[in-house]
């Protein structure tokens, strides 16, 4: 494979598309276990990545992600702004001076992406966050050698409907306890969104 930058800003307006078109359906399930906001504050992030990101013409893959970092760090609310731009930025040093990103690299990149959750959100997998859905589809990259966009996005699609019957540990859906079961991760889900728009946009190479 190769992930250039034109396939990453593909990558940031496909995000968007799917974070306007499921904004209703992420607000539902954070209104469940959590704030309500979820959707409404990545709607609107990602509408200010698109709007950054257009205005500008870039070199490196690098580049656009460190962009996109910066504005979801600033533009998304609640806990996936600090989560969601941290990943954006760990990706942005790995892919730092790269005009292509060959498989080892991006895999690499996602890894050192759901590190730095990880440490962020002091959180593991398991405790019915965005990270159940980043871990299996690193761990999925890992283990192959080529991308398959298909079983990409089946991967976290199956990593997210996982979430359901999760008990919440961690963050606002952890004062639900119990009846946090039942219900969707919110991140999760717009964390699978996130991973079908990239495989939606490799899938065109």
């Amino acid at each position: 494979m190769h992930f250039t930058v034109k396939q990453a800003k593909e990558w940031l307006l496909q995000i968007n598309d799917h974070m306007q078109e499921h904004k209703q359906e992420l607000t539902r399930l954070d209104q469940a276990i959590g704030d309500g906001d979820h959707g409404i504050n990545m709607a609107r992030g990602f509408k200010e990545v698109v709007k950054k990101v257009n205005e500008k013409e870039y070199k490196t893959v690098g580049d656009i992600m460190q962009d996109a970092a910066m504005t979801i760090i600033s533009k998304v609310g609640g806990a996936a702004g600090p989560l969601y731009g941290t990943a954006f930025l760990r990706m942005s040093l790995a892919f730092k001076d790269k005009v292509s990103i060959d498989y080892k690299t991006f895999t690499r990149g996602l890894d050192d992406a759901l590190q730095g959750m990880k440490q962020r959100g002091k959180a593991t997998t398991g405790e019915k966050t965005i990270l159940d859905v980043w871990e299996p589809v690193v761990l999925f990259l890992e283990e192959g050698e080529s991308f398959q966009p298909q079983a990409l996005a089946d991967t976290a699609k199956h990593a997210m409907e996982k979430t359901k019957n999760m008990i919440a540990t961690k963050g606002r859906a952890a004062y639900f306890k119990e009846k946090s079961k039942g219900h969707i991760d919110p991140g999760a889900m717009s964390s699978y969104y996130i991973f079908l728009a990239m495989a939606e946009v490799l899938e065109e190479v």
